[in-house]
Order: structure tokens, then C-alpha cells, then sequence
């Protein structure tokens, strides 16, 4: 079996509550690996109506978007899971 090894972006997302930068709020489950790919994945779980868990590329989810002219990141860290009743 093939070892794998996360990737410093991977081992520094930090589980809990961030904000999309259309506003809603997810909370982070931890990182995947596809099977076939080795391509890393960030789980994580809508915190608004019905709770569907998503999965993103890794470097999708931490990239930089521009709205209304401002940069800024696609998700962004809020709060430790802990903290995850506050964010519904």
C-alpha cells in the first residue's frame, strides 16, 4: 500500500467553523485522500437548514476570491468547534 502524506496545507486547516465568503457558515470535518488520486479533500458540513456534508478540493478551499472587488478568502476560520452552536 502506497504511504500518504498530507501535504503543509493539510496538516495546518484546522477543524471547526468558517465562513464562506458568500456568507454562510460550514464546519469542518477534516481532510480526505481520493482513492485513485491521492488529490486531498477538505469535509465539511453546511451549519444552515438541512446539514449535507460537502467535499472540496483542498486547494479550492483555501484559495483567494474576489467579490465586489475585494479579495478575500473563500472560507475563512471563525471559531473552534466547540464554538459551533453559535454559527446555525
Amino acid at each position: 500500500m502506497k504511504k500518504i502524506t498530507l501535504s503543509k496545507e493539510a496538516k495546518n486547516l484546522k477543524k471547526g467553523i468558517y465562513k464562506h465568503f458568500n456568507g454562510k457558515y460550514y464546519y469542518v470535518l477534516g481532510i480526505a485522500v481520493h482513492s485513485e488520486t491521492s488529490e486531498e479533500l477538505v469535509i465539511y458540513v453546511a451549519l444552515y437548514n438541512i446539514h449535507k456534508i460537502w467535499v472540496r478540493p483542498l486547494n479550492n478551499f483555501i484559495e483567494l476570491v474576489k467579490k465586489d472587488g475585494i479579495i478575500s478568502p473563500r472560507f475563512e476560520y471563525k471559531a473552534h468547534y466547540k464554538e459551533c452552536m453559535k454559527y446555525k
